[in-house]
């Protein structure tokens, strides 16, 4: 099966100007492309830029400085995320992407919670993602919630494997709720790809691509990109590949690692 692609062009092409990435990754391949932030965006120029080189939009982050465990930021984070998918729909993205942690700059985790207790937390989740999988149901914009990893990038993110977010999203068992599942943060955190591949393939929305050491392009470090691509066709997914990744060298070199596989 060959998976559409998406090149996430805040990390990739940095080379050039922002609004200039969306024709390049069309004319690299990427059916689609996706970003981390939209409020820092001119959304006219997004959208104007994404029509012109026909390329699509695959979703962006959905939440900023609120967090999913914290029951006290229900009603922000809520907020927040309507303005999200009104942005979604304006330029046209499938969905947004959702975490348990405010996140900070270069993805740092703004708050650990370590006052809070893993019951307040779960329950918390549990009731905000209830209102988020509403929310995705009556605007039409998927929601991919996605575990990240905590040895690297995010320390003190609460949720960490796709277990928790796999049966998180079971339980609720609305179609535009899903599991963001990245290669890259659950190589670092659990490991067994496949296995967790065919054991959730049900509740996998979207997949982000990085190999592990150094987040670059699949064959820069220990992850096997082929047997974890035939995993997720063994499966049947149907859905995005996301290629979420720092360029080892340029992005052309990485363009053409990605598109050996």
């Amino acid at each position: 099966m060959k998976f559409a692609k998406s090149a996430c062009i805040e990390p990739m092409y940095s080379e050039i100007p922002f609004l200039d990435r969306f024709q390049a990754a069309k004319d690299d391949g990427f059916e689609f492309v996706e970003f981390w932030s939209w409020t820092d965006k001119d959304l006219d120029a997004v959208k104007a830029a994404a029509e012109k080189a026909g390329v699509g939009i695959s979703g962006f982050n959905g939440d900023a400085a609120y967090s999913l465990i914290d029951p006290t930021h229900k009603e922000k984070y809520l907020d927040f995320l309507r303005k999200s998918v009104a942005a979604a729909q304006k330029i046209g993205a499938k969905s947004v992407t959702i975490h348990s942690n405010a996140l900070g700059d270069a993805g740092i985790v703004v708050n650990h919670y370590t006052e809070l207790s893993d019951t307040v937390k779960l329950c918390s989740m549990y009731d905000m993602l209830l209102e988020c999988a509403k929310i995705a149901e009556e605007s039409g914009i998927a929601m991919n919630l996605e575990p990240l990893n905590i040895t690297t990038d995010h320390v003190g993110n609460y949720l960490a494997t796709t277990r928790m977010a796999a049966e998180m999203t079971r339980l609720i068992g609305s179609p535009m709720l899903k599991v963001l599942y990245d290669v890259y943060h659950m190589q670092l955190n659990e490991g067994s790809l496949c296995d967790n591949i065919k054991a959730y393939a049900d509740q996998l929305g979207h997949i982000h691509v990085a190999d592990a050491p150094g987040r670059h392009e699949p064959g820069t470090g220990e992850i096997n990109y082929t047997r974890v691509f035939q995993a997720l066709e063994d499966c049947g997914y149907t859905g995005r590949v996301g290629f979420e990744l720092f360029p080892e060298t340029t992005t052309a070199n990485a363009v053409k690692a990605i598109m050996s596989y």
